[in-house]
């Protein structure tokens, strides 16, 4: 299936922020041990978000649309760009990088319903539950930007109370999705 690709060379893309009822997220290791991150998938042509949704959920981690519920989406597009090096110059239409929709689901099923044997090439080949703001120090540097926005955008709604406590870890002023730098 093809990729849809905007006249600017963004790849249109949905990211998935799945939550356990405890408030951790999950987070996937790349099959071979290359990083770990948030389910994510390319948007098929006249494909809506809600639908890419639910198939990259069921291909990269085996759940189907009643193991969840949608508790929020971004409501624009986040973007980034690839690095250099990762821009494959010899695809048409290029692609400089993403833009995502991204939703924030609550998982309703047992664990036991996450599988990754759902594609004959498995996204994942690990997974583990991690604490609110732990994604953005997994995740490879240059998408943690949309991490961060992500999760300040979409946190609001899980927690109306106020997003979880930042990890010591974390440096500087807290950032807000409405103050964060605009995409590349």
């Amino acid at each position: 299936m093809s990729d849809v690709i905007d006249r600017d060379g963004f790849r249109a893309n949905v990211g998935i922020i799945l939550m356990h009822a405890d408030g951790r997220l999950f987070i996937g290791r790349r099959a071979g041990g290359r990083g770990w991150q948030f389910p994510q998938g390319g948007m098929r042509p006249g494909e809506l978000p809600e639908e890419s949704v639910f198939r990259e959920l069921g291909e990269e981690i085996g759940l189907h649309p009643q193991d969840v519920s949608i508790v929020a989406r971004t409501g624009g597009w986040l973007r980034y760009r690839l690095p250099q090096r990762y821009v494959r110059r010899e695809c048409r239409p290029l692609c400089i990088g993403q833009k995502q929709r991204w939703f924030l689901l609550r998982m309703q099923a047992q664990e036991s319903a996450l599988r990754f044997d759902s594609t004959d090439e498995p996204e994942f080949d690990r997974w583990k539950w991690v604490d609110y703001w732990q994604p953005i120090r997994e995740v490879i540097y240059f998408k943690r930007p949309v991490y961060t926005r992500a999760l300040h955008e979409l946190g609001r709604s899980a927690f109306p109370q106020g997003l979880p406590a930042y990890p010591s870890w974390w440096h500087g002023p807290a950032p807000h999705a409405s103050t964060a730098p605009p995409p590349p």
